[in-house]
C-alpha cells in the first residue's frame, strides 16, 4: 500500500516548516523532492499555513521528478466574524486543511487564500 503526505510544511509556514522548496540548480533536484522520492512516494500535498507561497516551485520540483504534487493549504476557520473579535473565544483559530481537486479548486483555494489577507 503506497503512502501520500497530505500535510507537509514548508519554510513558508513560519515558526512550523524547515523543508524547503527550492527549484533544482544546475540540473540537481530539489532535496525536499528527493527525499520523498527515496520513501517511495508518488505524489505528496504541500500545505502550508494560511498562504501558498510555495506551491509554484513546489510543483515544479515535483513534476520534474515524476511526483504527483497536491497543492493545499491549511487555513484557519474563525469562530465568528472577523469584526467581532474577543481574545477568551477567538483565541484559538480552528485549522483546515484544504487540497485542490483540479484547476478550478487550486483557484478556488488561491482565492480564498487571499481574501484571508
Amino acid at each position: 500500500m503506497a503512502f501520500v503526505h497530505l500535510h507537509l510544511h514548508t519554510e513558508y509556514s513560519l515558526l512550523d516548516g524547515c523543508n524547503r522548496v527550492e527549484l533544482p540548480v544546475k540540473g540537481r533536484p530539489s532535496p525536499l523532492v528527493t527525499r520523498i522520492k527515496e520513501l517511495g512516494q508518488t505524489a505528496v500535498a504541500i500545505t502550508d499555513h494560511g498562504v501558498m507561497g510555495g506551491v509554484i516551485d513546489f510543483y515544479n520540483a515535483c513534476c520534474k521528478e515524476g511526483i504527483k504534487p497536491l497543492l493545499g493549504c491549511e487555513v484557519y476557520v474563525a469562530q465568528r466574524s472577523r469584526f467581532d473579535q474577543d481574545a477568551h473565544i477567538d483565541g484559538n483559530p480552528y485549522h483546515l486543511t484544504l487540497i485542490a481537486k483540479n484547476r478550478q479548486g487550486y483557484s478556488n483555494l488561491c482565492r480564498l487564500v487571499s481574501l484571508g489577507f
